[in-house]
């Protein structure tokens, strides 16, 4: 097949399509079919397996994305190919391949990623309800399929009046090497992910301000790219806080990223919204059990036994890190083991994939849909 797929922009692995969507196309290409991803800024890695299209654009309307030369070639990519995938929301880029698969058979597949989220929606939403009359409505109900991660981002769609047939495929996941890296003198209790005023942080800070001097032997990391100026308002508040035994390293990425989930014996996403949530099965991967907020779908980590799956808020936070970090190194460690396994089990890109690709040749054929799409 000839697999297109759409992004804005991918600056970063730290986002979330930064790291799902060139993990998908990579391993498309490597099943043999011809894979590119269509940009206007691509800062990434150079892939070896599928190709990357960038395109001029108005840099002055850079969060709109204006690009005549991405429209044009986004309709010649529909005239030849098989399947155009856009991957986010209220961006011309996201409005673009509606337009190109007019009278073509090339199929469009589109993934919100969580912009149809209630608590996305309401930030800007007098520019998103203009946008959604007028463009992005209209756009979506073009699609011939929407992907959802999580059950939960598929009812979002339902909610919205979007009656398109929806595959609920979860983002996969790379499992590491198991390597010791921890230092059994320290316990580390880590976040990682943007830092940014939707991630929960100041419910974190307080949780741990009332813990602190009860487990001496825990730290905090707060870790990950500052978006809004976020992170100097979160360091702010834990200096106010007095909080003890707190660091916040900024973004780390590739093998750093690595070695400090292995050096960290808990993670914690106190999230008030995720459509998935891809540090958690990066946590999980590498053996940490993790505290997810119901803020992102994560419900598995109590029917797995690999972690807690709490209320959003500082009490809610309070008590499960209580939990966690009463319990014994090893008890936390088996925890972990579980939830690897889980990863293995049902989120491996090999899994997604061949989800994916089934997904994409039913389209293409007709027939009785994956069980998956609804």
């Amino acid at each position: 097949m000839k697999i297109h797929h759409v992004v804005h922009a991918l600056l970063s692995e730290a986002a979330g399509t930064g790291y799902s969507v060139p993990s998908l196309c990579d391993t498309l290409a490597q099943r043999g079919h011809e894979v590119t991803i269509h940009s206007l800024r691509y800062e990434m890695p150079r892939p070896s397996t599928f190709r990357v299209q960038e395109y001029a654009h108005w840099r002055s309307l850079d969060l709109l994305g204006v690009s005549s030369a991405m429209r044009l070639g986004l309709e010649r990519a529909a005239r030849e190919g098989d399947i155009l995938h856009s991957h986010s929301l209220w961006t011309l880029p996201t409005i673009y391949p509606a337009w190109a698969v007019r009278g073509t058979r090339c199929k469009l597949v589109a993934s919100p990623r969580g912009t149809l989220a209630p608590v996305t929606l309401n930030h800007s939403k007098r520019k998103k309800q203009l946008v959604w009359t007028l463009l992005q409505k209209r756009a979506l109900n073009s699609a011939h399929l929407l992907h959802a991660t999580a059950d939960s981002e598929r009812d979002e769609f339902r909610a919205l009046g979007l009656t398109n047939p929806v595959a609920v495929i979860p983002n996969g996941i790379h499992l590491p090497e198991l390597r010791p890296e921890r230092d059994p003198a320290r316990r580390k209790l880590l976040f990682i992910s943007r830092i940014h005023p939707k991630k929960g942080i100041p419910d974190l800070l307080r949780a741990w301000q009332r813990l602190q001097s009860r487990f001496p032997a825990w730290e905090l990391v707060v870790a990950g790219p500052d978006e809004r100026g976020h992170l100097v308002e979160m360091k702010q508040l834990a200096q106010s806080l007095a909080l003890e035994r707190v660091s916040f390293p900024g973004a780390v990425l590739g093998p750093d990223k690595s070695k400090l989930y292995f050096g960290s014996e808990l993670f914690v996403l106190p999230t008030h919204n995720e459509n998935f949530g891809n540090v958690v099965t990066e946590a999980q991967a590498h053996g940490l059990p993790a505290i997810v907020t119901r803020g992102a779908p994560w419900a598995g980590l109590e029917t797995q036994g690999s972690g807690w799956w709490t209320d959003i808020g500082t009490d809610a936070l309070e008590r499960a890190l209580r939990e966690a970090m009463s319990m014994s190194t090893e008890a936390l460690a088996n925890m972990g083991a579980r939830g690897r396994a889980w990863m293995e089990r049902d989120f491996s890109w090999a899994m997604v994939t061949e989800k994916t690709l089934t997904t994409y040749e039913w389209l293409r054929s007709g027939g009785t849909p994956p069980h998956w799409v609804t």
